[in-house]
């Protein structure tokens, strides 16, 4: 039989616990606030605007019609590799794979940009010739976004 240590001879909680412990409660305060942050961010800016534009193959110079999401905070021009390799895009390898984040500043699980697609784009009457990065699994087919 062990006998039991009175309360004012157990042993208090060294210094160091002490601080790793606040350090794990401020970490885990800042983890949740930044969910809060990302929770606002889809809620107040992320409507969803999307508009039919008219993208053509330079390559080739045949068209399509395709479903766009404008402006969702997205800093360039992006389509999903589905999309690309089903309308028949001709991929061109970039230099430099580019790593993508996402709007809460985490690297995108899906991967690097290591392709572009060259097309013309068409938009009531204005015509716009410029490469759109190529990123898989995206919901949308095509983003455009603030260059």
């Amino acid at each position: 039989m062990q006998a039991s240590i009175p309360d004012q001879e157990k042993p208090e909680k060294d210094r160091k616990t002490i601080l790793r412990e606040e350090k794990a409660k401020r970490k885990e305060k800042e983890r949740e606030k930044k969910k809060e942050d990302i929770r606002k961010v889809k809620g107040e800016l992320l409507r969803e605007v999307a508009v039919k534009i008219g993208l053509e193959r330079v390559d080739m110079q045949e068209g399509v019609m395709v479903e766009v999401l404008l402006d969702s905070g997205a800093t360039g021009l992006v389509m999903s590799f589905e999309s690309a390799k089903k309308q028949g895009f001709k991929l061109k390898k970039i230099e430099k794979s580019i790593y993508v984040r996402n709007v809460d500043g985490t690297f995108n699980k899906e991967g690097l940009i290591e392709n572009t697609v060259e097309v013309n784009i068409y938009y009531q009457g204005h015509r716009e010739k410029t490469e759109i990065d190529v990123i898989s699994k995206q919901k949308w087919s095509v983003i455009l976004g603030i260059l």
